[in-house]
């Protein structure tokens, strides 16, 4: 049983139409999120070990989460309020198509402004949300360890208007901080940039893609076991329903998901 009811969550949707993003605080229970941070420190050890430059510009790792264990919890991925809101923002029955991991560590620059996808036509920036993102840290976020920064509104703009209301000062930038059990969901048009990590804890970012039914990235995807896809509840088997199945899940990837800023 979700934290909101109907008209809590159509509220919360009505703000993400006019915002391009909506917080929900404390959603998560601190000691899951603190044993997912646990299982993912391993993980991101081999890519710093194989590039110690980043493989998403300086000090920056995506590393794509196994679909097992505790990251295949459908407590998390299919929440009933976070799928509630989706649902509201980007249509009936969404799929979910990614689980990754964002990472700056010391040394992680400023990226440049940027959208994680373009437009869906050209020309027609205005059109209905079709990705989502649902982000959560797995670390407490504050100034000191790179906290993303957004905009409001500019999900519905070109970036080239975007980039010039924020030269012209109409729209200001925002930083997000964010405490484990903390929950982003976001339009991912929306302008935004990583910002640097500048102590020596890294600084991991859960990434969980959500779109429209009929919006297919190849770029992205989710390795789910036939085994763990048995065990999950409808609603959840649904969610993951274009997905690859494997007969088991891998410990490494090829993170090859290189051309994501637009």
């Amino acid at each position: 049983m979700g934290r909101y009811d109907e008209s809590e969550r159509d509220a919360l949707a009505a703000s993400f139409e006019r915002d391009g993003f909506l917080m929900l605080r404390e959603h998560f229970p601190r000691a899951t999120i603190e044993a997912w941070r646990d299982a993912f420190m391993p993980l991101l050890q081999p890519h710093v070990d194989a590039n110690a430059n980043g493989n998403r510009g300086p000090g920056r790792y995506y590393v794509t989460l196994p679909f097992d264990g505790l990251f295949a919890d459908p407590a998390i991925f299919c929440d009933e309020d976070i799928v509630g809101i989706v649902e509201r923002v980007a249509g009936r029955d969404p799929v979910m198509c990614q689980l990754a991991t964002d990472t700056p560590v010391l040394g992680s620059q400023n990226q440049d402004w940027h959208r994680d996808t373009p437009a869906l036509f050209d020309n027609a920036p205005e059109t209905p949300s079709f990705q989502l993102a649902v982000n959560f840290p797995l670390v407490d976020v504050d100034d000191s360890n790179g906290p993303l920064e957004t905009t409001r509104g500019t999900h519905r703009m070109s970036r080239e208007e975007a980039l010039d209301a924020m030269e012209a000062g109409r729209i200001a930038p925002e930083r997000v901080p964010m405490q484990l059990g903390d929950v982003m969901i976001r339009d991912v048009r929306g302008l935004h940039r990583g910002t640097p990590n500048l102590i020596a804890a890294p600084r991991p970012m859960v990434v969980i893609g959500y779109s429209r039914a009929w919006y297919f990235r190849p770029e992205v995807h989710i390795d789910v076991p036939r085994g763990v896809l048995a065990g999950l509840p409808a609603r959840a088997r649904r969610l993951l329903r274009f997905n690859n199945i494997v007969e088991e899940t891998t410990r490494s990837f090829d993170e090859n998901y290189r051309q994501f800023a637009y």
